[in-house]
């Protein structure tokens, strides 16, 4: 007897998989926080030289504070003061002539320091540790090195979680998380800071593929859908409450600390979310799942008999890019967050009428192909601008969306966990790139949006070969893939679709 066929005796959905979506809600909004989190910890602010040093004593001390930057500073072509030069001496003349013209004045390098402009920001990362100018990139680094953390979890909790159970690696998950990510918002150098942030990211994983997992595996086949899309919009007001957060904390040490600080609520609630009773039965750890089971069937009001248990990316080059469309950061931030909401209850419907593989190739596709408009609109029609984009970000979250549901149901239950880790770690693989494919925008301005463009596209015409899994039955063993049969009544995974499918997640 399958667990399809268990779960439709005792009923598929009801209040035991309403309790599993809600007791995962909390570690789920946390994800976003973190995974965006370089938005603001690691933003730029307006800065300048500081020109202290060209205080002889007589003329310049009495100037204002105004008056020594125009005498110090040269200006760039928007009339803002330069960010890394600075004039060797006090240009005294200017402030007479009005003329500041960096081509006939020499200039040096900043000399000491940096002058910050915190109306934004009380601090960040480049204002802590002078992250700009020629250490610029440093600020994008973090972002690469904690989605390598992360890359790096997914191969690692892929394998734990098979090995000893969703439930207690999540409560593993959670601990490392709050103690890595609380230590993170006291490091005092940016080394430490850079270690902690892999840590953490290597840690969310695991939150990350058992809260998706653990949410799928105890639901029929009629909502999987529901239960992928709907449970995941917990993301997407984490999404929005992290430019609600960023906007009121604006020191990056707290910052973090406030993003991190709900899974002390999480582990509270970890007691009540149950092991996966497909993990339990697997492994063959009966009287666990029975008991599961019976706390299933107790929450239905209904009896069941004791039945024979023997049975064995394209989002972050998106999300990350805040900037350039004319708009403030965090209500740029808070619009592709809110757009995500739509977009997932748009999929939830074309997820069940054309089913997973078009709804993932479509989406791909159509994110690419916003992508590409946005490359040939003026930058002058910033609001047009801002609309294809933001349409851009709802068609990548849809196909976020979508994968995290399709992939549940393309790996059978014995090497999910395992399955889903590996495919984590190639996704994160692209978002570790990310960060440093915009800071190919130094080289040429469009390279980073014909990079992301063309990611997308090729992507989504590669989801094409996969399988379709719509009402089908999740495969609980490799026979269930490699030896398709009907003899259940449920409906199966097409034969010639097998090979495809296995090797496409084996390369």
């Amino acid at each position: 007897m399958k667990f399809e066929n268990i779960l439709e005796e005792i009923g598929g959905f009801g209040p035991f998989q309403i309790l599993i979506i809600v007791l995962l809600c909390t570690p789920r909004i946390v994800l976003p926080c973190h995974f965006l989190l370089n938005n603001f910890i690691a933003a730029v602010p307006p800065h300048w030289c500081d020109v202290s040093t060209l205080d002889d004593g007589g003329l310049f001390r009495s100037l204002t504070q105004q008056q020594r930057l125009t005498v110090s500073v040269p200006l760039r072509k928007d009339g803002e003061p330069k960010s890394c030069e600075m004039f060797s001496s006090p240009q005294f003349q200017i402030l007479y002539n009005g003329s500041n013209s960096s081509a006939e004045l020499p200039t040096i390098q900043c000399q000491s320091g940096w002058i910050y402009d915190n109306s934004t920001f009380t601090s960040t990362l480049a204002t802590e540790w002078d992250l700009v100018c020629d250490r610029k990139s440093l600020t994008k680094t973090t972002g690469t090195i904690f989605f390598f953390g992360v890359m790096m979890g997914a191969i690692a909790f892929g394998f734990l979680c098979d090995k000893y159970g969703r439930k207690n690696t999540l409560l593993a998950s959670y601990i490392m998380v709050i103690v890595f990510g609380f230590s993170s918002a006291f490091a005092n150098s940016y080394v430490l800071f850079a270690v902690l942030r892999f840590l953490t990211g290597f840690a969310l994983t695991g939150i990350s593929i058992n809260s998706i997992v653990l949410s799928i595996e105890w639901v029929d086949i009629g909502h999987r859908s529901f239960i992928g899309v709907i449970g995941s919009l917990a993301w997407s007001v984490g999404n929005m409450l992290l430019a609600g957060f960023a906007l009121l904390v604006t020191d990056w040490r707290t910052l973090i600390m406030t993003v991190t600080a709900p899974l002390g609520f999480a582990v509270l609630t970890w007691w009540w979310i149950p092991e996966s009773a497909r993990w339990l039965l697997a492994n063959g750890k009966v009287e666990r799942a029975q008991f599961y089971l019976d706390k299933y069937t107790l929450q239905h009001r209904d009896t069941v008999d004791s039945p024979d248990w023997d049975f064995a990316s394209t989002y972050y080059g998106i999300s990350l890019n805040i900037t350039g469309f004319g708009l403030n950061m965090y209500l740029t931030h808070f619009i592709y967050a809110a757009i995500e909401v739509p977009a997932k209850l748009m999929v939830y419907c074309f997820l069940n009428i054309i089913g997973r593989r078009k709804c993932q190739a479509g989406a791909l596709l159509l994110t690419g192909v916003c992508i590409a408009i946005n490359i040939f609109i003026p930058k002058g029609l910033w609001h047009v601008r801002a609309v294809v984009a933001i349409l851009g970000k709802g068609l990548s979250e849809a196909s976020f969306t979508t994968i995290f549901l399709y992939t549940t149901e393309l790996y059978p239950t014995v090497i999910l966990q395992n399955g889903l880790g590996y495919t984590s770690f190639m996704s994160r693989l692209g978002v570790s790139v990310a960060p440093l494919v915009l800071l190919l925008e130094d080289v040429w301005t469009l390279l980073p949006q014909i990079i992301i463009c063309s990611v997308a596209i090729v992507s989504g015409l590669v989801a094409l070969l996969l399988p379709e899994t719509q009402n089908v039955r999740l495969p609980e063993t490799i026979d269930d893939i490699e030896k398709p049969s009907c003899s259940s009544g449920a409906a199966r995974w097409p034969a010639d679709r097998t090979v495809v499918v296995l090797d496409s997640f084996q390369m």
